[in-house]
């Protein structure tokens, strides 16, 4: 394990032991690569979107740093958190974005063409994170990698890392996944 992700993995353990110190000095390092994350998956959107990265960063850090609960394991266990918390954010973001719009059909939608923020596709995102969760159902690590993809904005090999698998084993669960989820969410 290199040294750097030693250390912030070690001051992991000693924040969910209750040192404030420790998350004195993750934060910057916490915040930058949430920054990173949302920027990744935000960066497609139009620039005209309701959500900016900053506040989905905000969000989740808060999220984060409020989860007492949590007894954080590695740097690997919290980004990915950090991943699903950001696809809960904007999957309430959506659900609250069509309660306020109620009406229409919910389209079918592809997950090359899907611009998760903009008001218009609301509806998809809360297809696409019902599908997910069907898919956690079937094969969790399926589901894991397009979270860490699609939400967290990962390549193929921090989604490898992160998961103890081959960056190929993750391009491959990637298209299985997505070629899965297309045929849920066409039937």
């Amino acid at each position: 394990m290199p040294e750097q992700t030693q250390q912030f993995t070690q001051l992991l353990h000693q924040w969910s032991g209750g040192n404030k110190e420790a998350l004195d000095q993750l934060m910057p390092v916490i915040y930058d690569e949430l920054r990173r994350l949302a920027g990744r998956y935000l960066r497609s959107e139009r620039r005209d979107h309701t959500m900016r990265a900053t506040a989905l960063v905000n969000e989740a850090y808060v999220r984060l740093v409020h989860s007492p609960e949590i007894t954080w394991e590695s740097r690997t266990h919290f980004f990915g958190v950090a991943a699903r918390l950001m696809r809960e954010i904007l999957v309430d973001h959506a659900r609250a974005h069509l309660a306020r719009k109620r009406g229409g059909d919910m389209p079918k939608l592809s997950l090359d063409e899907l611009k998760v923020y903009s008001p218009e596709k609301s509806a998809d995102l809360v297809t696409l994170d019902e599908a997910l969760d069907r898919l956690a159902q079937k094969d969790a690590r399926l589901s894991k990698v397009v979270e860490l993809k699609f939400f967290g904005g990962l390549t193929f090999e921090e989604i490898g890392k992160m998961l103890n698998i081959a960056s190929k084993t993750a391009r491959r669960d990637w298209l299985l996944a997505r070629a899965w989820l297309h045929a849920e969410i066409s039937k």
